[in-house]
C-alpha cells in the first residue's frame, strides 16, 4: 500500500508541477508565448511544420516523428528514474523477512506507543539497509523531464496548421471519441503491467488504483483536440515500452545485484525497540512536598467553604 501511495503522490507532483510549466506559456491572441515555449515549444513546433510541409508526411505523422525524437532525447532519464525505484524495490523484497514481522506488530499494536516502537524500529531497519524513504523515486530526473512533456504538449496544439488537419479517421483541432477509447485501453495495459510487478498482497490493495490514470487520461483528454490526444497516445507506448524494458530487463538483474550485495554484507537487523511510556510520578522529595502541600491548602479551602 505504501508503493501505491508513493505512485499517487509523484503522480500528483508531476500533474501540478505540468500545470505550474504550462501556466509558463501565454496564450495572447492564440499565439503561445513564454519561457518554455521560446527554448522548447517554438522548435519542436517547427520540426512538426518541417515533417508535415516541407517532407509532405502531414502533421499527424508530424506530431509522431517530434514525439518519437523527444521520447528517445529523455528516454535515459526515465529508464534512470525506473532503475532506481527498481533498485529500491529489490532491497525490500530481499529484506521482507526482516520487515515483515515489525510491520506485522505495528498492525496488531493495541497502543500508540506500541505503534510508535514499531514504527520507530521499521524506519531505522530501513535506514541501516539503505533503503530510501521515497523508494527511490527521485525528484530531479522528474523536474527535468516535465518541460519536454510541457513544451510537447504546446506545441501539438499551437502548431499553425495543425488544427485544420487531418490524420486517419479524425481531424486533428477536434475531440474524437474512438481516439479516447485507444488511449484509455492503452494507459490501462501500462497500469497492469506496473500492478503486476507489486507482491501479491500490494497487487490486492492496488486493484482500484490500477483504473485511476486510463480514467484521469479520458478526462483531460475530452478538452483538448485530437492533436494532443495523439501526442499522449505517443508517449503512452512509450510508457509500456519502459515498463517492460524494467520489468523483464532491469529488474532481474538488480535482483541478482541486491541479493550478491547482502551476501557480501549481510542485512543488519535493528535491537527492538521497546514502547515509551510518560513517567508522572514525583521525582524527589521536594516534588512530593510541593503536591502534599497543595493538596492540604486544597483540603483546608474545602473545609472552610462548608463553615
Amino acid at each position: 500500500m505504501k508503493k501505491t501511495t508513493k505512485r499517487l503522490l509523484l503522480s500528483g507532483i508531476a500533474l501540478s508541477t505540468l500545470f505550474i510549466l504550462s501556466g509558463c506559456v501565454r496564450v495572447v491572441n492564440g499565439k503561445p508565448s513564454g519561457t518554455v515555449w521560446n527554448l522548447l515549444g517554438k522548435p519542436m513546433g517547427n520540426l512538426i511544420t518541417y515533417f508535415a510541409e516541407h517532407l509532405g508526411l502531414g502533421f499527424g505523422l508530424g506530431i509522431i516523428l517530434v514525439t518519437v525524437l523527444v521520447r528517445l532525447l529523455i528516454l535515459p532519464l526515465g529508464l534512470h528514474q525506473a532503475r532506481s525505484s527498481a533498485y529500491q524495490a529489490a532491497k525490500r523484497d530481499y529484506l521482507a523477512p526482516i520487515f515483515e514481522p515489525i510491520n506485522k506488530r505495528m498492525k496488531q499494536a493495541s497502543t500508540q506507543e506500541e505503534k510508535m516502537a514499531a514504527q520507530t524500529e521499521l524506519l531505522a531497519a530501513q535506514r541501516e539497509n539503505g533503503i530510501s524513504m521515497l523508494g527511490g523515486l527521485g525528484c530531479l530526473p522528474l523536474l527535468i523531464q516535465l518541460p519536454f512533456f510541457s513544451a510537447m504538449y504546446w506545441a501539438a496544439r499551437f502548431t499553425p496548421g495543425v488544427s485544420k488537419a487531418d490524420f486517419l479517421w479524425f481531424n486533428l483541432g477536434h475531440r474524437d471519441i474512438p481516439l479516447m477509447v485507444i488511449i484509455a485501453a492503452l494507459y490501462l495495459i501500462q497500469s497492469w503491467l506496473a500492478v503486476r510487478q507489486m507482491p501479491e498482497e500490494q497487487r490486492k490493495q492496488a486493484g482500484m488504483t490500477m483504473y485511476m490514470t486510463p480514467l484521469m487520461m479520458v478526462f483531460f483528454g475530452l478538452s483538448q483536440p485530437s492533436a494532443v490526444v495523439l501526442y499522449w497516445l505517443v508517449g503512452g507506448i512509450f510508457s509500456i515500452i519502459q515498463q517492460l524494458i524494467t520489468s523483464f530487463i532491469i529488474k532481474p538483474k538488480l535482483q541478482k545485484q541486491v541479493a550478491e550485495e547482502f551476501k557480501k554484507n549481510p542485512p543488519k537487523t535493528p535491537k527492538k525497540t521497546a514502547p515509551t511510556r510518560k513517567d508522572v510520578t514525583p521525582n524527589n522529595k521536594k516534588d512530593t512536598r510541593e503536591i502534599s502541600t497543595k493538596n492540604r491548602q486544597r483540603n483546608a479551602g474545602k473545609q472552610n467553604r462548608k463553615k
